[in-house]
């Protein structure tokens, strides 16, 4: 008989056991960790209620499941051979900037799913790129038209993704590359057109020197023209006068002759 008060004991302990087992893996399966970038989708029975969780630690309803998506921006690349408005073909390579909209990540993955970046971020990208250079040559392509191209695919994604919860950041476009040909006839217009304007600068260069010089002798001309009108005989012989008085009172050796038969000025001769 004392045998049974013992095995009780023994019982409610294993019971009390069992119970906190099954409350602390409730309590581990109530507690989910949303890291850093993403967002938790809950969902019960496989069906979306809506919710969402931001980054931390949150304590949910065990019978709920957390799907975690990234917001953090992502890159797509797309290598596609496109039609320009010639119908030539070119390969372009592209890059899109996106994230997902964090207010909008239970929709997207009740309507979308986990893999929306697969199922609508690339298609609608690889038709925004056909869509925007088949209005453009090839030459405004390579040339002047690329920012203009990826401005126009940029908005185009914006107004088709914004309503799908994906938000684009931007869009680069890495390269294009042309026929052979056709890029040989672009690169060598593109030679031609640069030695026309160098020509040109050498030519224009040319020219403002020419008017310099031009210039500078009509300067020297009137200069000298000034100066002719200047000198008179009156003058040459009064500046005569003034070198013999200064000759007569040097200490150099030297012979003075007084009355050029040419012009009256003083001869000197230096003796020997």
């Amino acid at each position: 008989m004392p045998a049974m008060p013992s095995l009780r004991g023994a019982g409610m302990k294993i019971l009390w056991i069992a119970a906190a087992i099954v409350i602390f893996f409730l309590l581990m399966a109530s507690i989910t960790s949303i890291p850093t970038g993403n967002v938790g989708v809950l969902t019960l029975f496989g069906r979306v209620t809506g919710e969402t969780l931001p980054e931390g630690i949150h304590l949910i309803n065990p019978l709920k499941a957390v799907q975690k998506l990234s917001i953090q921006t992502q890159s797509v690349k797309e290598s596609a051979n496109v039609p320009s408005n010639e119908g030539l073909i070119l390969a372009l390579d592209t890059s899109l900037l996106f994230r997902l909209d964090k207010s909008m990540a239970a929709q997207v993955y009740q309507t979308v799913g986990a893999d929306y970046a697969e199922k609508i971020v690339e298609p609608t990208l690889r038709a925004a790129i056909r869509a925007s250079t088949s209005a453009h040559t090839a030459n405004a392509l390579y040339t002047n038209a690329r920012e203009l191209v990826q401005q126009q695919i940029q908005d185009e994604l914006t107004k088709q993704l914004a309503s799908r919860g994906v938000i684009v950041e931007n869009v680069l476009l890495r390269d294009v590359q042309l026929p052979a040909m056709l890029k040989g006839s672009i690169e060598a217009k593109q030679q031609a057109e640069q030695d026309a304007l160098r020509m040109s600068f050498i030519l224009q260069k040319e020219k403002q020197e020419a008017e310099r010089k031009r210039i500078e002798a009509q300067g020297i001309a009137d200069f000298q023209k000034i100066v002719a009108m200047g000198i008179s005989p009156q003058l040459l012989e009064w500046k005569g006068i003034e070198a013999t008085e200064k000759l007569a009172v040097s200490t150099n050796a030297k012979v003075v002759i007084i009355g050029n038969p040419k012009n009256g000025l003083p001869l000197v001769l230096e003796p020997r």
